[in-house]
């Protein structure tokens, strides 16, 4: 490869892919989960840089070979800043307003999303650089309106079909003439993106100071290169700074790694629990807070009665509720704020993970009478419960589920009770409203 072909090899294999890591986390809900929380992070973060790459390689690659590197980086700087100041005031000034007034219709939301999408696209490729940068900025701007919610919903579809044809266009980019001559490379390549990458994820991960179980899964979810590193190599090709085979080669990889990727990461929690004995060295001692359970004196720790997964809404309200009928609740949580929140609400508070299968073990669990995890999920309760069976835990726990399904999965895992938020909710509304009547 020449120095140029190995740049764009390179950056194509640092990044990973968007589409499939969130449509699979969406599907598994973890989205919301820590180590989801995490790779949606890096991936946004990937996502500006190779916008950003993208734009300057536009920008100097089509300007006239006379003019100055000068005069082509001053160009590309009014370009992209004329490109995002237009962004931010529309996202100031102009979408607040335009969506306020169309709200009332899902359809038109949804036909005004695509809609700013396509003139977002054209209006870059107009200035130079290309329609996946307008887009990705149309897609940022929507985001930041109250109505993403509702317009990521209703596009799911619309996306999982234009998918397809996303697959569809990277076999056609695969030139089988030169097959034989790529195999070889992509899968050294593919097995860099599968095993050193994971490998190189999970110390960085273990060393701001997350459990193995977080860094494992984390790095389970980002080998496979990105969407977008197609979108660079097609740019690099018309460009002129890298000819079709080496866009095949980054091509065959992507189908290779995003392939294998999607089962690594459907299968995660098997597959950690196959390595999790290989990983200790992954995991340094948690910083994210100043203290631990081994910080703190056993006169409290002894007074325990309660200890508490999930500080949100759910659980932070059956927190006051708790404390309001003198029980000693003892919280967990993997959100940082909420941590800070409840330590200075006076309630003994600590960072972690209900699906770390390993946190339940540095918990006073000798102390505690209940166990209790306001998170709903089949998945986390059954971890949860066979953590804390491994643990030798003889309290009992309590676990929360969204349907009757889930309910009696966890009740014949041994689970003491199951929480039915909405269930409990309407069950004491109507039962609150039906003394009023009477």
């Amino acid at each position: 490869l020449s120095t140029i072909a190995a740049f764009y090899v390179a950056i194509s294999l640092t990044f990973s892919s968007t589409i499939i890591i969130v449509k699979l986390f969406s599907d598994k809900r973890e989205i919301d989960a820590l180590h989801g929380r995490i790779a949606l992070g890096v991936l946004i973060v990937q996502d500006i840089v190779v916008v950003l790459v993208m734009i300057a390689l536009a920008a100097l690659g089509g300007n006239d070979q006379q003019a100055s590197l000068g005069q082509a980086i001053l160009i590309m700087f009014l370009k992209g800043g004329t490109l995002l100041i237009l962004v931010g005031l529309a996202i100031r000034y102009l979408l607040p307003n335009i969506l306020h007034s169309i709200a009332r219709s899902t359809e038109l939301l949804i036909l005004f999303a695509i809609t700013w999408a396509i003139a977002l696209a054209a209006f870059s490729d107009a200035l130079g650089f290309s329609k996946e940068v307008g887009a990705f900025l149309a897609g940022f701007s929507l985001a930041s309106t109250p109505y993403r919610a509702i317009l990521g919903a209703r596009l799911v579809s619309l996306r999982d079909f234009l998918l397809l044809f996303f697959f569809i266009n990277l076999g056609i980019h695969i030139d089988i003439t030169h097959l034989g001559a790529e195999l070889l490379p992509a899968l050294i390549f593919s097995a860099f993106v599968l095993i050193a990458k994971p490998i190189m994820l999970m110390a960085l991960v273990g060393a701001m100071g997350y459990r193995k179980y977080t860094s494992a899964l984390t790095s389970f979810s980002l080998n496979q290169i990105s969407e977008f590193s197609l979108i660079l190599a097609a740019l690099g090709v018309s460009l002129g700074h890298i000819d079709e085979e080496v866009m095949g080669l980054i091509t065959l990889v992507g189908l290779i790694t995003m392939g294998l990727s999607t089962y690594m990461i459907l299968y995660s929690h098997v597959l950690y629990n196959w390595l999790a004995p290989y990983l200790n060295r992954f995991e340094i001692n948690i910083h994210h807070h100043p203290k631990t359970v081994a910080d703190v004196p056993d006169l409290h720790l002894a007074e325990i009665d309660v200890i508490l997964f999930g500080l949100g809404r759910y659980g932070g309200s059956m927190v006051k509720h708790l404390r309001q009928h003198g029980l000693k609740v003892l919280g967990v949580d993997f959100d940082p704020e909420i941590v800070k929140f409840w330590r200075k609400e006076g309630l003994l508070t600590f960072y972690g993970d209900a699906e770390d299968p390993e946190f339940a073990a540095i918990l006073p669990l000798n102390k505690a009478q209940w166990v209790v995890s306001t998170i709903p999920g089949q998945h986390i309760g059954l971890t949860l419960l066979h953590a804390l069976k491994h643990n030798s835990f003889s309290g009992r726990v309590a676990v929360t589920s969204h349907n009757l399904r889930d309910l009696e999965i966890l009740k014949e895992a041994d689970a003491d009770l199951v929480l039915l938020p909405f269930r409990d909710a309407a069950t004491e509304a109507a039962r609150t409203l039906a003394e009023l009547i009477t």
